[in-house]
């Protein structure tokens, strides 16, 4: 068997961890929250009732949205979403940060899809209203360049992405400082592409600095510190260093196995990727979870971000 991971079919990870090797991606939905959000050079007039009862139920389906984006049922959440958009652009106008959100929600959906053309307009969109009503060095702007980035990803456009992602980590950084974890998921998602591309040499710092950043800021032990540890595993997998690959596998694993329980699904994929090291290197230690491959996963099916599909 090749060390050289396949690569990836044009698939989202979305949350669920599908992948022999496993990046991570920030892909939002974003669900209404309760906070107000400030918009640059904009005063909102008062909304009457009948404007407030419109926005409540756009708030209701957008969550009928959400739940049936995590159950897989795209072309039913597709209308839903629509209808949630056409609400929002009625009662707040075209340029307002949740029609922005709507957008976004809608795009994701197509995207899972692989209609990748209506998708890539609805990101577009969501992109320039966030930069416009937000201003360019907003969170929300960042997201927006990371999921417009993931969707280039997925149709091979590594050109197209690279810009895209290194502006987000530099919103990121700036607006947030240097350890926050979303500027870890950013570094992940950047050392991601590289990966793809072969570069393993800009990737694998990246990987460092991200997998630094979690241990620093959510515990030695947190399920986004395994991940960190599969990625980096993965890289090291892909050039043969097996030394380096196998002990982050089985801090990894045993992460997963303490903090998830033994037969979280996650468990199964790090027993799936020790399992694929060592068949690499003729060793027959462990047998491929039948759990994971019972999920309809195959080693070619290999996505090297991961997604959060919902910002809450």
């Amino acid at each position: 068997m090749s060390t050289q991971r396949p690569k990836p079919k044009s698939q989202v990870y979305s949350q669920l961890k599908w992948f022999t090797w496993l990046v991570s991606v920030t892909v939002a939905f974003s669900v209404v929250g309760t906070n107000p959000i400030v918009v640059i050079g904009q005063s909102q007039p008062p909304q009457q009732a009948d404007q407030k009862a419109a926005l409540e139920e756009a708030k209701r389906l957008n969550q009928q949205v959400v739940q049936l984006y995590k159950e897989g049922k795209y072309s039913t959440a597709i209308p839903l979403a629509e209808s949630v958009l056409t609400i929002r652009e009625k009662v707040l106008g075209q340029e307002h940060p949740l029609v922005a959100e709507s957008l976004n929600n809608l795009a994701g959906l197509y995207k899972k899809q692989g209609n990748y053309q209506k998708a890539e307009s609805l990101y577009q969109r969501s992109l320039a209203i966030n930069e416009k009503v937000l201003g360019p060095e907003h969170p929300d702007v960042a997201l927006s360049l990371n999921n417009l980035a993931a969707l280039y990803r997925e149709q091979g456009n590594y050109q197209k992405a690279e810009p895209l992602l290194l502006r987000s980590l530099a919103i990121y950084e700036k607006v947030l400082g240097k350890e926050h974890p979303d500027v870890a998921l950013s570094l992940n998602n950047l050392a991601g592409l590289y990966d793809l591309q072969g570069n393993y040499q800009k990737a694998e710092p990246l990987y460092q600095r991200s997998l630094a950043i979690r241990e620093k800021v959510l515990g030695q032990e947190h399920p986004d510190v395994a991940q960190s540890l599969d990625n980096l595993a993965g890289l090291y997998h892909e050039q043969g260093n097996y030394q380096k690959a196998e002990p982050l596998l089985l801090r990894s694993l045993a992460i997963y196995e303490k903090v998830l329980g033994k037969e979280h699904p996650d468990v199964a994929l790090s027993l799936n990727n020790l399992a694929e090291l060592y068949e690499e290197q003729g060793i027959q230690r462990f047998k491929k979870s039948p759990s994971y491959m019972d999920m309809g996963n195959s080693p070619d099916c290999i996505n090297y971000f991961s997604v959060q599909p919902f910002s809450y």
